[in-house]
């Protein structure tokens, strides 16, 4: 039957993503978003998407083929997927491999040393940072394309990698718009926190992990709440995610006696975070090691002022301040100092106040479409 379906196809295109169906994140967002764009601009592909950790994935279609290793027992997964990559690429032999991990880059070379198959890689932030495996730095060093998601990404691949500066091109995040519209602070998130409508609130949304990931802020933001609460004392921060650094958080909200004022919302699905971001009046994540910050999008998509670190992708997401506020990561005070200002209407870039316009912007700027142009730019070398 795939015998068939490829026949029909005049290009074929290999998908190599980590996850895509049954995990949430923003890599498996970028897949999803990519696996779209690809469609659309040429539903005349054939794609062979091969998953990592998925259990369940759809049926095959007419141009789509699924094939996943994550019933694998995790000790056996990389190579069963190895080989899965290798003998699909060997017998289909198609005109591009796109992964969406750098460890994969590793059978892509493999592949292009046997059979010439270009391929491309997207490096997001931490998994492409700081590098060793020999095996994977030479994948990056024979890619054809790197899509860096941000600027910040970009340069650290080039000083760490040592790559050629035409082999690195940004391709900044984008978001669903669908998922994500300015909304009065709904009734049932205000009714489950105890809040009032008019009370201001703070968000921020990222995955609670220890390092390497301890560098998205959430906790220089409840040790700059003291401060902030003096000039602004009923503000509430509401902070949504799980992971294995809520028991040090839950300490330091204790030590900082923060009890009465920090919600610790834990995991919220997809399809609810629209509400939270609504729910609040500024959006912060004073990270420093964000390779871009998808949430800034989110947040801005649903007009809300945005707060971000001076020190990494979050740069790239808010146009270098034009479209929201960044701070110093390390510097306590001006993280409190500007939240109190944008809290109490008195920043000085007022398009953060403007809610619609905020929307249009991040939606001209990083909107689906725009991204789509951008990997058609790249794609027609190889689908014309």
């Amino acid at each position: 039957m795939l015998e068939k379906i490829l026949s029909k196809n005049k290009y074929r295109c290999h998908l190599w993503f980590p996850a895509l169906f049954n995990s949430t994140g923003g890599i498996q967002r970028y897949s999803s978003l990519c696996l779209t764009a690809f469609q659309r601009l040429y539903p005349d592909c054939a794609y062979n998407i091969v998953i990592k950790h998925d259990t369940n994935v759809p049926p095959k279609s007419a141009n789509l083929y699924f094939h996943t290793t994550g019933k694998w027992p995790l000790p056996l997964r990389t190579a069963a997927l190895a080989a899965q990559m290798v003998g699909l690429g060997l017998w289909q032999r198609p005109n591009l491999i796109f992964s969406t991990h750098p460890n994969f880059s590793v059978t892509a070379n493999l592949l292009k040393q046997l059979i010439g198959t270009p391929y491309w890689v997207a490096a997001h932030g931490i998994d492409a940072w700081d590098i060793q495996n020999p095996a994977v730095k030479q994948g990056l060093k024979n890619a054809d394309l790197i899509l860096a998601v941000s600027n910040y990404t970009r340069d650290r691949l080039m000083q760490e990698q040592n790559l050629k500066p035409d082999q690195v091109v940004v391709l900044p995040n984008t978001l669903n718009a669908d998922n994500f519209k300015i909304s009065p602070k709904p009734d049932h998130l205000l009714q489950q926190y105890g809040l009032n409508p008019h009370q201001p609130v703070i968000l921020t949304v990222t995955r609670l992990a220890q390092s390497p990931q301890r560098c998205k802020g959430y906790d220089k933001i409840l040790r700059a709440l003291p401060q902030i609460r003096q000039a602004i004392p009923d503000v509430h921060y509401v902070l949504v995610g799980k992971g294995n650094d809520r028991p040090r958080i839950e300490q330091l909200i204790s030590q900082l006696q923060l009890q009465d004022c920090v919600t610790l919302a834990g995991y919220v699905p997809d399809e609810e975070l629209q509400d939270y971001y609504n729910l609040c009046n500024l959006f912060a994540m004073p990270s420093k090691g964000e390779g871009f910050g998808i949430v800034h999008l989110e947040a801005l998509a649903c007009g809300k002022p945005t707060l971000g670190g001076n020190q990494d992708g979050a740069v790239d997401a808010l146009c270098q301040g034009e479209l929201g506020a960044l701070v110093d990561p390390d510097n306590l005070e001006a993280i409190a100092q500007t939240i109190i200002q944008i809290l109490q209407g008195k920043y000085p870039n007022p398009l953060i106040y403007q809610p619609e316009e905020l929307r249009h912007r991040v939606m001209e700027k990083f909107g689906f479409e725009s991204f789509q142009t951008q990997i058609d730019y790249y794609l027609k070398k190889y689908f014309y």
